[in-house]
């Protein structure tokens, strides 16, 4: 696989307080927290949400991230997915160099980060993932190479038959419409919105194949999850299956 190297990117904030470890690119705006107590933990509510994928993947074998950040979802899904290979693409070298500040583990056999632009990695990739998980953001905000039609219809040719597109959109109600409708034209009518709690971040789903019937017909339960993490992702369950069910009617 070649892919081009990333142009320079702005340098990361580390903020660290008495329990919590924070990474921003500027003041007023988190990507990602760390409870340094439970460093494996999903602090944030968006980064619970979108391991919503489970109830369509609960067994996936081949993970892909667009954005590290911290390293919640990485760190979550590489403790509670034992038998998934995960692969993390991240632009920023300077995020990359806080992995071990952030308890992100080491490279493995099943566990890599790639240092490239999340549109070109997405571009080079065909039928190789059950599950891409797109939190993608720099110090402007939402880049248009991870927003356009042509990066989701790479998205769509880089997920196999019913994988799953998760994107965290932390935009305006107008723009956020604006990517919903980016997504549905290359998925179809059964992506879905689930709203965040206390933010104005939105998660959309999307099922790749183009089916017939109902995506929550196809809904089910993450059963090869270890228990403590089915419990702390029980109410967040909750939330995605309503949403989805919401397509039904």
């Amino acid at each position: 696989m070649t892919i081009k190297r990333p142009k320079i990117q702005p340098k990361p904030l580390l903020r660290v307080a008495q329990h919590s470890t924070t990474l921003q690119f500027s003041a007023s705006a988190v990507q990602s927290r760390m409870d340094v107590r439970r460093p494996d933990a999903l602090s944030l509510d968006y980064t619970r949400l979108m391991m919503g994928f489970l109830l369509l993947q609960p067994s996936p074998s081949d993970v892909a991230m667009i954005g590290l950040g911290g390293g919640s979802l990485a760190k979550f899904c590489h403790r509670h997915l034992p038998t998934a290979n995960i692969c993390v693409v991240e632009i920023n070298a300077g995020v990359i160099a806080l992995r071990e500040t952030f308890q992100v583990p080491a490279d493995s056999k099943r566990f890599t980060i790639v240092e490239a632009d999340g549109a070109d990695f997405v571009r080079s990739q065909r039928n190789a993932f059950d599950v891409l998980l797109v939190d993608g953001y720099d110090d402007d905000g939402l880049p248009p190479r991870l927003s356009s039609r042509v990066f989701y219809l790479h998205c769509a040719k880089l997920l196999r038959e019913g994988g799953v597109l998760v994107v965290n959109l932390n935009l305006d109600v107008q723009r956020c419409a604006r990517q919903v409708e980016l997504i549905r034209g290359q998925f179809g009518i059964s992506a879905f919105v689930v709203r965040g709690t206390g933010s104005i971040n939105r998660v959309v789903f999307a099922e790749n194949g183009g089916h017939a019937t109902p995506l929550a017909s196809r809904l089910r339960k993450p059963d090869a999850i270890a228990k403590d993490a089915r419990r702390e992702l029980r109410h967040t369950f909750g939330r995605v299956e309503r949403a989805a069910r919401e397509l039904m009617y």
